[in-house]
């Protein structure tokens, strides 16, 4: 049989290259950009092919894990960053100040998306990813050679402000134009597996490095930890990010995108403006993106950039302790979310949606009453009904948010609304529940935050017109 390139209407998903390989190759005139060679596929080349496209989940999962590791490590470091950047007689200040920083970086995401959207629609989703990774581990290393204010006063805050910003405009980037590379290459049946076990990879990243900071500040003195010890974990970004580059060239545009791309070369380029396009043709998708997406932000930043030092400070255990208990909780994020996506490509996105909405409302403020308990055991329990309630809600959010725009204008559409809907309800996550503990004086008062938020969305996943987008089960034919 012949593969025929799709066209945006018909599959507005871009499925030209979530297909099973083809039996024989397409057979594409001379003068096709796309230049598809003709004739059957031997053995060899669908190994190849099949091998190709394992390569770019290894990317996207690397990438993803790279740019977290990144954004985990300011949470991580709360602490010790507000005693040295941000110091003051009151330690909530100080905090405070240090989670106003860290939702910096969230402001200017958007602006990442739009700049770098725009780049990976109209030039390919592969230079976008080459640079995003390198500019947030050089923000990142460069973190770690900061002077303290100890050392250079305001400045030494203002610097760190700015690395944010940086960390914040790539990360626009990188948060979306990996998941959208990994989709446009996996198969149709197997993309929530697919997109999860990528976004799954955002979980490690805290893992390994609260594991590392456990280890560093538990085998050296405090003096110590505090002068040079917590730099070590931000300078290593810079090599994971060189090895991220070095993954990322094994790769190839996908066919849906090239076939696209192709189309655009015959036109005139003023008849494809990315921005343009996006608001003007999805901007119903992007509200529905943004609202779907900013829930699942503000439950995953509680969980890696606010639950180490809450539990600190709310909960009363140790920094060792805290680390430990959200390095379990993280790990099992990462293993429980590929199951998410396996299900929601049996049954469906939005009824993952549904459901992980239903459920976040439900055991919100009972995880977070265990999380401040004072007790190991329990703070682990609250953290992993929080887990399970997440991975639910994220079977189906993680590939709804890319899947409901088509390829001709999706990396810029779902940069756009997933990092406005990242940064108003995640980058606020920390400083909001840090706020709300101090001035409610009742510990699980951010559980009530996300409860309400939860119940929220789940009313309106319910009662509005929010697509089902599994290319099986949609009942619409065009989404965007």
């Amino acid at each position: 049989m012949t593969l025929q390139p799709p066209t945006t209407d018909a599959d507005p998903s871009g499925t030209g290259s979530d297909a099973p390989v083809p039996e024989s190759r397409v057979a594409a005139p001379a003068t096709d950009p796309v230049n598809l060679p003709t004739g059957p596929l031997t053995v060899v080349e669908r190994r190849e092919a099949t091998r190709a496209k394992r390569r770019v989940l290894l990317a996207g999962s690397v990438g993803q894990f790279i740019e977290f590791y990144d954004f985990s490590l300011y949470g991580l470091s709360a602490v010790t960053l507000s005693k040295l950047f941000f110091p003051s007689d009151s330690p909530v200040a100080a905090l405070l100040a240090t989670f106003a920083a860290f939702g910096v970086a969230f402001l200017i995401r958007p602006l990442g998306g739009l700049f770098f959207g725009a780049i990976g629609d109209r030039y390919g989703r592969r230079p976008v990813l080459y640079i995003t990774l390198l500019t947030i581990g050089v923000a990142t290393a460069a973190i770690g050679l900061l002077p303290t204010y100890a050392q250079i006063g305001v400045l030494a805050p203002a610097l760190l402000v700015f690395c944010r910003l940086l960390q914040g405009f790539s990360a626009g980037g990188e948060s979306v134009g990996a998941p959208a590379f990994v989709f446009e290459h996996a198969p149709k049946n197997r993309r929530g597996m697919w997109l999860n076990i990528t976004l799954a990879a955002t979980a490690l990243p805290s893992v390994v490095g609260g594991t590392l900071i456990l280890v560093l500040s538990s085998s050296m003195p405090a003096e110590a930890f505090d002068s040079w010890g917590w730099r070590l974990p931000f300078l290593l970004a810079l090599p994971l990010a060189i090895f991220g580059l070095w993954i990322r060239s094994q790769t190839e545009e996908s066919e849906a995108f090239k076939i696209v791309q192709a189309k655009q070369a015959t036109a005139k380029r003023s008849d494809h403006t990315p921005i343009r396009d996006a608001f003007r043709q999805n901007w119903r998708q992007m509200l529905q993106v943004i609202m779907v997406m900013g829930l699942t932000a503000m439950g995953f930043y509680f969980l890696t950039g606010y639950f180490v030092a809450y539990v600190q400070t709310a909960g009363e255990l140790s920094r060792e302790q805290s680390l430990l208990v959200n390095a379990i909780a993280m790990t099992s994020y990462a293993l429980i979310l590929p199951l998410g996506g396996i299900l929601s490509d049996r049954v469906g996105r939005k009824p993952m949606l549904i459901a992980g909405a239903a459920v976040l409302a439900v055991v919100s403020v009972p995880a977070f009453l265990l999380v401040t308990s004072g007790s190991f055991g329990l703070a682990l329990l609250g953290q992993f009904l929080f887990v399970i309630a997440l991975c639910i809600y994220g079977g189906g959010c993680y590939t709804f948010f890319v899947e409901i725009f088509s390829t001709k204008t999706r990396f810029t559409s779902a940069a756009v609304s997933y990092n406005v809907g990242y940064a108003l309800f995640g980058g606020t996550a920390p400083f909001i529940g840090t706020w709300l503990v101090s001035s409610t004086d009742f510990n699980a008062s951010p559980g009530i935050y996300v409860a309400v938020a939860a119940a929220i969305v789940f009313l309106v996943l319910v009662f509005t017109n929010v697509p089902e987008t599994h290319p099986h089960l949609k009942k619409t034919t065009r989404l965007a």
